[in-house]
């Protein structure tokens, strides 16, 4: 039996090769843009390859970390709105290794969908190449898997990787906090990318809410409002490190604040926070009347208003927050750090 060199049986099977280059030509003018000095490949080969300037580095250490968007994607999904949620990838990955004191170098990331759509794709990776060009991070390489039968109609997943440089000796790891020193929040852009499988059931099943309703609270749709990007706090953070000693960050991301400003502090201190220091975004308040979400565990789910807390000691307290607000950002002064006594938990709210 002659055979059928034209045919295509891995297409036929739902994977299309041709369709994979011409994306790859599609967003290399997109990626280009991000390249920072140490890039020396372009997209598509096997590996992304970046040169390290260790001039100015005396010992130096790379700083990694992964993550991707969880549920968020859903609100992207029910929008067909794809172009910001690689902000969100972006964000969640450098946000992670700044507040331990790294420079973000480069980026990489994992776009997996049951069968290529170049323009979704593509409108992915806009929003990645925002992010990085937000965090000067260049993206670098990436893998784009075609899946079919993996994932429902119209639905992908995405993963990013981030890698920083720091000097082992400025790394930020919170062992030099000290009773006496300030907290000073910044503010985050909405919920930013946790908390939203208990989103998600508050609005669409226990609301029955449309992602086209305009919520007067929020002064935009609702679907506008869950999609709002997360905030990326690289060149604020370098910036502020260049004229104060900073003792710690703590990127507060799922696990809100209760749950992830312990992880920078040392086992003698606790955080005191007044939590009429700010003001909570009418998400969260909307989020939490709606569904009579304990203050508890709006504290531990999420943000509730900031993305970041920064650990500065009394003398630098007010000068951090006049740079901070001179940067654009919405800091406020949010509360301490005490003596942690025997039984009590690392982090206490109150309000004066």
């Amino acid at each position: 039996m002659e055979k059928d060199l034209k045919r295509d049986q891995y297409k036929e099977a739902g994977v299309d090769i041709d369709a994979g280059n011409r994306f790859v030509d599609l967003i290399k003018p997109i990626v280009s843009k991000t390249f920072q000095p140490g890039v020396i490949t372009d997209i598509g080969g096997f590996a992304g390859i970046y040169s390290l300037n260790l001039q100015h580095t005396k010992n130096p250490v790379l700083v990694s970390s992964t993550d991707g968007v969880g549920t968020k994607l859903k609100i992207a999904f029910m929008l067909d709105k794809h172009d910001t949620i690689g902000i969100d990838l972006v964000g969640m990955c450098v946000n992670d290794i700044v507040v331990q004191g790294a420079t973000p170098l480069f980026f990489l990331d994992y776009i997996s969908m049951g069968k290529l759509d170049p323009h979704v794709a593509r409108d992915i990776v806009k929003g990645i190449a925002v992010g990085c060009l937000e965090a000067k991070c260049s993206l670098i390489g990436g893998e784009t898997a075609e899946m079919p039968g993996f994932y429902a109609e119209k639905e992908y997943d995405v993963a990013g990787f981030v890698v920083g440089l720091a000097d082992n000796e400025e790394l930020l790891d919170g062992s030099e906090i000290a009773v006496g020193y300030q907290l000073i929040g910044i503010a985050s852009s909405g919920l930013h990318s946790n908390g939203y499988s208990l989103v998600r059931k508050i609005f669409f099943d226990g609301l029955k809410m449309s992602v086209e309703d305009y919520v007067d609270d929020f002064g935009r749709t609702l679907g506008e409002e869950l999609l709002e990007p997360t905030r990326i706090y690289a060149r604020t953070i370098a910036n502020l490190r260049r004229g104060f000693r900073i003792f710690g960050i703590s990127h507060i991301t799922g696990g809100g604040i209760t749950e992830n400003l312990p992880r920078i502090l040392p086992k003698p201190c606790k955080a005191v926070i007044d939590r009429s220091r700010w003001p909570v975004p009418p998400i969260f308040t909307f989020l939490q009347k709606a569904a009579q979400v304990s203050d508890h565990e709006m504290m531990r789910t999420f943000n509730n208003g900031l993305g970041l807390i920064i650990v500065v000691n009394e003398e630098d307290a007010g000068e951090v927050l006049l740079r901070l607000k001179a940067m654009g950002e919405k800091a406020y002064h949010i509360g301490r750090i005490e003596a942690l006594e025997e039984g009590e938990e690392p982090v206490q709210f109150k309000e004066e």
